[in-house]
């Protein structure tokens, strides 16, 4: 795609899952991509914001910035929740992005660049993933809509992109990981990586604010947790 190929991008969230799956879109479009994890190549963590600050003081430029970082925890019912559990989930979830964005935000600026938060339909929609991380979810929303409407005259695109769900290691996070049948219906990390991609490969004149993608024969809004009814011969 010739609107990402020379572009320097900063993945977070980049060793697994919906992080991996964009990094590597990115890269085979011809970006230039710095993948950030706990894990590495760029090791670091996103809540740490000193040291994001000077990885991206770092860099030379910054095009692209994709906040995929996420994680949650099988006690996450209110009842169960920890104030350390909160805070660990809120400042991978959202404060994560709000690093970056504030680390990298004069040479987004320069660059007239792209920002792309992964939330979650969690975070528009009432659903079992607990308290902590819907409210992490619904930051990166509230956060991408107001950044986007202060910062679109300048050129710089804040867009979320909310998947429903997908298979990737997080599920086993669940209280009960999915069985496999169940696994077999949701999204895989490639198609959220189609939809980012199609997002960020846009012409400068054309904006995608927000995307929802559904996982076709399993998932309505608002329902992440049951089997689909079964279909009518």
């Amino acid at each position: 795609m010739p609107e990402l190929a020379g572009k320097t991008a900063v993945v977070t969230g980049a060793s697994s899952g919906i992080g991996a799956a964009i990094a590597d879109r990115l890269e085979a479009a011809g970006a230039d991509v710095q993948r950030v994890s706990r894990r590495g190549p760029v090791a670091l963590d996103v809540s740490d914001r000193a040291a994001v600050t000077a990885f991206l003081e770092r860099l030379d430029r910054l095009d692209i910035l994709v906040c995929a970082a996420g994680d949650n925890l099988p006690a996450r019912r209110l009842e169960q929740l920890t104030g350390e559990a909160w805070d660990r989930l809120l400042g991978v979830n959202l404060t994560g992005a709000f690093n970056f964005v504030q680390a990298g935000l004069q040479k987004l600026r320069k660059a007239h660049g792209d920002v792309l938060l992964v939330a979650s339909i969690s975070g528009q929609w009432p659903d079992l993933s607990g308290p902590a991380y819907q409210a992490s979810k619904a930051g990166l929303i509230g956060f991408a809509r107001a950044a986007g409407l202060e910062l679109r005259a300048e050129g710089v695109r804040f867009s979320v992109l909310n998947p429903g769900a997908v298979d990737t290691p997080i599920m086993d996070k669940r209280p009960s990981p999915p069985p496999p049948e169940l696994r077999a219906r949701m999204l895989r990390a490639a198609h959220v990586a189609d939809a980012a991609i199609f997002m960020l490969g846009l012409p400068p004149e054309a904006w995608v604010p927000e995307l929802t993608i559904l996982p076709t024969r399993l998932q309505a809004l608002g329902d992440t947790w049951s089997q689909p009814p079964p279909r009518s011969e």
